[in-house]
């Protein structure tokens, strides 16, 4: 997490460095004393949050917050609580009062940790292919536009991966690891280092040896679910 510290007084810039040093997930880019550096610097460096003094010479924080054409995420920093409501119109994460404890800068850090965990989640699901997405598969000069729904296993073979679908058993140049993390977890599940299916081709299950799964798909082909996946696979699978 990129920061910048924006104070108009050293020792307080100094102070909140020292207690952000605590914090190995931190990368402090540079300070500001006062709001057209920090316009300058937010422009240049591009940090994920600032630390924002709201009463400086010239610009305010607010001031400088309504210049800037991209806003990072925002925690003021003030020895003034009447402007914690106001603080808040802009969206900020928190209002710290100076001098800043510790407790509440971890409290702080915690808060931007879960949002930013939050985000990164919700980005992750919205560049998930579902089963309703529809592909482009290309083996060689052959070309085929494939829905999702329609490929019942993805098998690793070495730097490859062979897309099962209709008769077709085309490969393409991509690790199994990528595309699990691509593809919808409520229909295609991870059997094991070597396979991904879709459930909704699942025809029959039994058990299997050392408390693994044998898995038949629609079409006849038969995937081993690894034990150490076979919990999850159950569970996945049960009401």
């Amino acid at each position: 997490m990129k920061v910048l510290i924006i104070d108009d007084e050293r020792l307080a810039r100094k102070e909140l460095s020292n207690l952000l040093a605590e914090y190995k997930d931190i990368e402090i880019l540079g300070e500001a004393a006062n709001a057209d550096e920090a316009e300058e610097m937010i422009d240049k460096l591009n940090p994920d949050l600032i630390f924002l003094d709201i009463q400086m010479p010239g610009k305010t924080g607010f001031e400088l917050l309504e210049t800037l054409e991209r806003t990072p995420k925002v925690i003021f920093t003030t020895a003034y609580d009447e402007y914690a409501l106001k603080a808040f119109e802009f969206n900020a994460l928190d209002y710290l009062l100076k001098p800043i404890e510790p407790k509440r800068l971890t409290e702080s850090i915690s808060k931007i940790r879960k949002e930013v965990e939050a985000q990164e989640e919700h980005q992750k699901k919205s560049n998930q292919l579902t089963v309703n997405d529809q592909v482009f598969v290309k083996d060689g000069d052959n070309c085929w536009f494939v829905k999702l729904k329609d490929v019942r296993l993805f098998e690793s073979d070495g730097n490859y991966i062979k897309v099962y679908f209709d008769k077709n058993k085309p490969m393409i140049h991509k690790s199994l690891n990528a595309l699990d993390e691509k593809l919808d977890n409520k229909h295609f599940f991870r059997v094991s280092r070597k396979h991904i299916i879709n459930l909704e081709w699942i025809d029959e299950i039994e058990t299997w040896f050392n408390g693994g799964l044998m898995v038949k798909l629609k079409g006849g082909d038969k995937v081993e679910v690894s034990r150490r996946q076979a919990t999850k696979f159950k569970d996945l699978m049960s009401l």
